[in-house]
C-alpha cells in the first residue's frame, strides 16, 4: 500500500517523486514504461549537450506515435484526412527533458496572468515566479530573477564561444535594430539572447539526474519502477484506489492512497478515458462505462506551430570545439498584431539541423509561435486497450492569426538571411519541411552515417553542384525564390510544412468548478472523483509562450507543495 502512486517518471513525475518522498512519513511508488538512467549509468546519448541523437533515438520514445498537425475538419473527420506524422513524445526516465533540446524557459507573465483569467486562481505570475526560482541554479547570474539551490542548473554559451554561424546571426540582428539581452530569463523584452538550457559542465541535467540522483534514491520510502507501462487505473465507485500495471512482461496490482498521472498531454487524456473519465458520447462510442462525465477530457489540446527556413552553412561558420550544442542563440520579437501581448513571436537558432554529415552542414531558423491561439486539437481513443496509441489531432493554424504570423515571420528571418553577416556564412537558402525522409535519414544508424558522409561531400564541392544537390535531395515542393515572390506559395508552404514543436499541453486543464471544459482543480484533483490528480502540462489552461519542460518543472513543484500542505 503506497501513500502515492506517481504514473510516468517524466519532468513532473521525477520532481513529485523527490518532493514527495522527502517527508519519510510518505511512502511513494513511480511507474515509469521507459528505461532507468541510474546516476552514473546514464546513456552517453542522454548526457549529451547535442541532443539531436537522444531525440531520434527510438530506445527513448513511443515508437508507434502518429499525429495529425494539419487541421482535421470537424464536420467531415473521416474525409480527407491530413497524413498522419511522427510525434516523439519521451519514454525514458525524466521524460522530455531526458531528449529534448535542454531549453529552459519561463514563458512571458502574461501567460500565467492569464493562466489566472481563465479559473486558475493562484497561478498568475506573482504566484509561479518563486516555483520557477526554486526549480533552478543559475550558473550565470546571481539577481532577483533567478533561483542558487534548484536541483536543475541552467547556463548560457558566452557569445564568444558560438558558432560562427550563431555569431553572424547576432550581428545581423544588431544591424536590424535588435536588443541584445544577455539574460533571456530577467525582463521580458523582445531581443536576441544566448538561449538558456539545463545544462552543466557540456552535459544534459535532466528532471530524473536532478531530482532522482543518489541521494533521492537512498530513500526507503521511494520505489522507481522502471519498464513498468500501466495497464489501467483501479476504481472502487468513484474513488481511484490503485493502478494495474506490467512489470517484466507479469500484470501487477498497486494500491495507494493516492494517484497521480503524470504521463503528459497525450497519454493522461487517454489514460483517464480508458478509465472512464470524459466525454460521454466518445466514452459510449468506446463501449467505457462512465465514471465521471469531464467533456474537457482531451480537448483543447495545444502546441507551438513552427516552420524552418534553412541554408548551407560555409565550412567557418560551422560548430567547432567549444560546445557540442547546436542552439546558441534565441530571438524574441513582438507580430504587434492588435488585442495580442508583445513577445508572441520566438526563433531557435539551430547551427547545426542533425547528428549527421549534412546535418552539420545546415543551418535553420524554426520560428514558432509562442502565443498560439489555435486551440482546437483533441486527444480521442482508437481502442479501449492500453497498448493502442491515441488518436492525436493537433489542429495547428485553426485560428488564421497563426497563419499569418507565420508568413511574416518567414518574411522576417528571410530578410535576416539576406543581411550581409549571414551572406558572409551561409547561401542557398530553402524553406524546409520535417518530412518522411529527412525523418528516415535522422535515425542514427550506419547506413544514414554513410549515405551522409557521401552527400556532404558532394555539398562542399563547386557551388554549383551544391544547388543541384540541395534541390534535388534536400528540397521537398518549394523553392526560396517561390514562396518569397508569391504568398500563395508561401501559404501553401506553411499550412504543409508547419509541425509542432513537441509542447503537447492543455487536455486536461485547471479552472474552475463550475467551467464545464475545466478537468482539475488548482492543485491537480480530477473533479468528480476523489483519489486522483494529474500534474503535467495537460492541465495548462493555455500553453505559454516557452518552451514546456521548465513550466512543467514549476507546475509540478508548485502542486507538490499543495499536496505537503494537505490540499
Amino acid at each position: 500500500m503506497y501513500d502515492y502512486i506517481i504514473v510516468g517518471g517524466g519532468s513532473a513525475g521525477s520532481v513529485l517523486a523527490n518532493r514527495l518522498s522527502a517527508r519519510s512519513a510518505n511512502k511513494v511508488l513511480v511507474c515509469e514504461a521507459g528505461q532507468d538512467t541510474p546516476p552514473g549509468e546514464e546513456p552517453k546519448e542522454i548526457l549529451d549537450s547535442y541532443s539531436g541523437t537522444a531525440y531520434f533515438d527510438p530506445r527513448f520514445h513511443w515508437t508507434e506515435l502518429k499525429v495529425h498537425t494539419q487541421i482535421v475538419s470537424h464536420n467531415n473527420p473521416h474525409e480527407n484526412r491530413p497524413p498522419l506524422r511522427k510525434y516523439e513524445q519521451a519514454r525514458v526516465l525524466g521524460g522530455g527533458s531526458s531528449i529534448n533540446g535542454q531549453m529552459a524557459n519561463r514563458g512571458a507573465p502574461t501567460d500565467y496572468n492569464e493562466w489566472a483569467e481563465r479559473g486558475a486562481e493562484g497561478w498568475s505570475w506573482d504566484h509561479v515566479f518563486p516555483y520557477f526560482k526554486k526549480v533552478e541554479r543559475d550558473l550565470d547570474f546571481n539577481n532577483e530573477w533567478h533561483g542558487k539551490d534548484g536541483h536543475i542548473p541552467v547556463r548560457r554559451i558566452p557569445v564568444e564561444h558560438w558558432a560562427k554561424h550563431a555569431q553572424a546571426v547576432g550581428e545581423a540582428c544588431k544591424q536590424a535594430g535588435m536588443k541584445f539581452l544577455p539574460d533571456q530569463n530577467g525582463e521580458f523584452v523582445d531581443g536576441y539572447f544566448p538561449v538558456t538550457h539545463s545544462n552543466a559542465n557540456e552535459q544534459r541535467v535532466s528532471a530524473a539526474i536532478g531530482y532522482l540522483g543518489r541521494e533521492a534514491r537512498k530513500r526507503s520510502n521511494l520505489t522507481l519502477s522502471t519498464n513498468t507501462p500501466v495497464k489501467s487505473l483501479i476504481f472502487e465507485g468513484t474513488t481511484c484506489v490503485g493502478v494495474k500495471a506490467v512489470v517484466n512482461g507479469q500484470e501487477q496490482e498497486f494500491r495507494g492512497k493516492e494517484v497521480i498521472l503524470s504521463s503528459g498531454a497525450i497519454h493522461t487524456p487517454a489514460h483517464l478515458m480508458r478509465a472512464g473519465i470524459g466525454p460521454v458520447g466518445h466514452l459510449t462510442e468506446m463501449g467505457i462505462p462512465v465514471v465521471a462525465a469531464l467533456e474537457g477530457v482531451g480537448q483543447r489540446l495545444m502546441d507551438h506551430p513552427s516552420i524552418s527556413l534553412s541554408s548551407f552553412i560555409k565550412p567557418h561558420g560551422r560548430i567547432k570545439e567549444h560546445t557540442r550544442r547546436h542552439i546558441h542563440c534565441g530571438i524574441r520579437y513582438s507580430s504587434n498584431l492588435p488585442g495580442i501581448p508583445q513577445g508572441d513571436m520566438f526563433v531557435a537558432v539551430i547551427s547545426k539541423s542533425a547528428w549527421h554529415a549534412v546535418g552539420e552542414q545546415i543551418a535553420s531558423f524554426i520560428t514558432f509561435v509562442n502565443k498560439t491561439y489555435s486551440e482546437t486539437g483533441q486527444v480521442r481513443l482508437a481502442s479501449a486497450d492500453y497498448r493502442a496509441e491515441p488518436i492525436v489531432e493537433f489542429n495547428l493554424l485553426s485560428d488564421k492569426r497563426d497563419l499569418d504570423r507565420l508568413m511574416n515571420g518567414f518574411k522576417k528571418m528571410a530578410a535576416l538571411q539576406l543581411s550581409a553577416p549571414m551572406q558572409a556564412v551561409t547561401d542557398n537558402p530553402f524553406p524546409a519541411s520535417y518530412s518522411d525522409r529527412v525523418r528516415q535519414i535522422g535515425v542514427v544508424n550506419t547506413k544514414n552515417k554513410m549515405l551522409t558522409s557521401i552527400l556532404a561531400k558532394f555539398l562542399d564541392g563547386p557551388s554549383a553542384l551544391r544547388k543541384y544537390m540541395i534541390e534535388k535531395f534536400v528540397v521537398e515542393g518549394f523553392t526560396f525564390e517561390q514562396v518569397m515572390t508569391d504568398d500563395e506559395a508561401l501559404e501553401a508552404f506553411i499550412r504543409k510544412a508547419a509541425i509542432g514543436v513537441w509542447h503537447a499541453s492543455c487536455s486536461c486543464r485547471m479552472g474552475r468548478a463550475d467551467d464545464p471544459m475545466s478537468v482539475v482543480d488548482t492543485a491537480g484533483r480530477v473533479k468528480g472523483v476523489q483519489g486522483l490528480r494529474v500534474v503535467d502540462a495537460s492541465v495548462f489552461p493555455v500553453v505559454p509562450c516557452a518552451n514546456t519542460n521548465f513550466p512543467v518543472l514549476m507546475t509540478s513543484e508548485k502542486i507538490s507543495d499543495a499536496i505537503l500542505a494537505g490540499r
